[in-house]
């Protein structure tokens, strides 16, 4: 029997891409001298951190500075640099570095790694990524060395500096706080106006989009010439900013239970809260004080994540945006989506709604499952599927304790919330024959 082979897809080589990153990190991280005391770490908790890293999520097995040695943090660092990046893009620019062409081929495969709205200009748009990144992590770690060196020592602090930049960036939420409380995260900082904002502008900038940035460099301040994604993109994200800020600062953390003694510690808590659930994992309040609605509406500020072609994950603004106008036009009585003079391909809605119900499933199964296993409160379990699958890393204190069954289920849905509900369907599309017919067509009621 002849075998035709097929060529590897863009999302072939994604997803293995990331896979492979993550394998290398789970073996590196069994090493005796990843560890503090300098014994292996088992194989599925290390592939639990390796997972998380590279997906850029941030839920912990173990207190990342009390269990990890300097290499196994430079390690989990460097995972996090390049998860947030994309496998992919970091590849293909040591290519560009080392002067090589980059065919066409290598072009459409940067694009579909960071979701590019096209090829053209990819090479030149990978150079301004990475300039861009590097230089934004440079000024937040300098920044934030100014809070942890007086605190640390000047080396220290310069390492806390660079580790929490990265990690805030890449929206990935790792921190070294442990050396003061275990899995404490930045509770200690609750009131410090400095490490609040530098901490909460990385989070926003590196969720908004890496051709978001390059489409505002491009048209500055003039925001009639930018592309509709864009439009999209700032508009979105600054209601999901300032509404879950009024609702946080106005219905929760006005109560009595925080303890809140001034104006200014409710402010920045509740802007923190805000920003950190669109999938970046930093923590300045104990979220397990957190009421049900609080909780609830937290789990849902993190599906919806951040921006397309970002180191954020989740569903991602411009779906929910294509969600929300696609339910405006219906109460219009409009046949087309649109926006800003312009309208959508109907392509863009059949995405959307994919996006949407696959990441929906995949986190209520895995709540569900998590739940009987575990036999803790379905709420609960909700909001680590929804941390997890979201790449966002919050949790209410469960993971460290949850049997390896449902470690499993958290590190399958970090993995695809990383490469993104896209891949996979590309992945599956690409096995089926194009359709050449259609069927007759029949109406159904709806509603």
């Amino acid at each position: 029997m002849l075998w035709k082979e097929k060529p590897f897809s863009s999302s072939h080589i994604i997803m293995a891409g990331f896979g492979g990153m993550i394998l290398l990190g789970t073996f590196l991280l069994m090493l005796p001298i990843s560890s503090q005391d300098g014994t292996t770490t088992g194989f599925l908790d290390a592939l639990f951190t390796a997972t998380s890293a590279t997906c850029v999520t941030g839920l912990i097995v173990f207190d990342t500075a009390t269990h990890w040695s300097m290499f196994g943090q430079f390690l989990i660092l460097l995972l996090i640099q390049v998860g947030g990046m994309g496998v992919v893009t970091i590849a293909i620019a040591i290519v560009i570095c080392t002067g090589r062409r980059i065919g066409l081929k290598h072009r459409c495969l940067i694009q579909e790694s960071i979701s590019a709205p096209h090829v053209g200009g990819i090479v030149r748009l990978t150079g301004f990524i990475f300039r861009t990144t590097f230089l934004i992590e440079a000024i937040g770690a300098v920044l934030l060395s100014f809070v942890f060196c007086p605190k640390f020592g000047f080396l220290k602090g310069i390492w806390y500096g660079i580790f929490h930049s990265i990690s805030a960036f890449c929206n990935a939420g790792f921190d070294l706080m442990g050396v003061e409380a275990p899995f404490s995260s930045l509770l200690g900082y609750y009131d410090n106006i400095l490490v609040n904002a530098v901490i909460t502008s990385l989070i926003i900038v590196g969720g908004i989009g890496f051709f978001v940035w390059d489409d505002i460099r491009i048209h500055t301040w003039h925001f009639r010439e930018y592309r509709l994604h864009t439009k999209l993109v700032l508009i979105t994200t600054v209601i999901l900013l300032i509404l879950p800020f009024l609702l946080f600062f106005y219905f929760e953390f006005g109560k009595d239970t925080w303890g809140f003694s001034s104006t200014k510690e409710r402010v920045l808590a509740s802007w923190f809260h805000a920003v950190s659930p669109r999938t970046a994992g930093f923590n300045t309040i104990n979220l397990t004080v957190l009421s049900e609605p609080a909780i609830f509406f937290t789990i849902v500020l993190m599906i919806i994540g951040g921006s397309s072609g970002s180191t954020a994950g989740g569903i991602k603004t411009t779906t929910i945006a294509t969600l929300f106008l696609c339910i405006r036009a219906v109460f219009a009585n409009r046949t087309n989506i649109q926006c800003f003079g312009r309208r959508f391909p109907v392509e863009i809605l059949r995405r959307a709604v994919t996006i949407f119900t696959l990441y929906l499933i995949s986190f209520l199964t895995g709540g569900v499952i998590i739940c009987a296993i575990e036999d803790i409160p379905l709420l609960t379990a909700l909001f680590e599927t929804a941390s997890a699958i979201a790449t966002v890393g919050l949790s209410l204190g469960i993971t460290p304790h949850l049997s390896n069954i449902s470690h499993v289920v958290l590190i399958l849905l970090m993995f695809f919330g990383r490469i993104g509900g896209l891949t996979l369907i590309y992945l599956v599309s690409n096995t089926h024959a194009p359709e050449v017919s259609q069927h007759p067509q029949e109406s159904i009621t709806i509603g």
